[in-house]
């Protein structure tokens, strides 16, 4: 077993990683065909998947984050733009609108008193990821 395999399946072992995370992080130590070659053994053994990155990373960060800040992360970290869709699709989360609601209750104790404060809430759950209408709909909602 190669070195580079050994310090792969390290990686791999504290946490799911995608194909192009596992790619970045092995580029110092070897050269992309041999790179290559162990990621494609990694895949065939079922060690490294995108889709199970996709699932667990959904999982654990979706009560949180809105969906297109989800998309994103899953996109900048190798995930195909049709796994990602797929993976949010299948994941059991609460509603959009609930999850801002959730955010902001345990952010923010009151509703916004003016225009300043209101644009403060709303950069703060447009930075989660959360659409301008979700936001707005949230915050007129809380306002009444």
């Amino acid at each position: 077993m190669s070195e580079l395999y050994r310090r792969a399946v390290r990686l791999l072992a504290r946490r799911e990683h995608t194909r192009a995370e596992l790619a970045r992080k092995l580029a110092p130590h070897g050269t992309q065909e041999d790179i290559d070659t162990v990621l494609n053994a990694l895949a065939a053994s079922g060690l490294q998947s995108d889709a199970r990155f996709a699932e667990s990373y959904v999982r654990s960060q979706g009560a949180r984050l809105g969906a297109a800040r989800l998309r994103q992360t899953l996109r900048n970290k190798g995930v195909d733009a049709e796994l990602a869709a797929a993976e949010l699709d299948r994941a059991e989360l609460p509603e959009e609108l609930e999850r801002a609601r959730a955010v902001w209750r345990k952010k923010f104790a009151a509703p916004p008193a003016d225009a300043r404060e209101w644009a403060r809430q709303a950069r703060f759950l447009q930075g989660r990821g959360f659409s301008a209408e979700i936001i707005r709909r949230l915050l007129k909602a809380i306002e009444e």
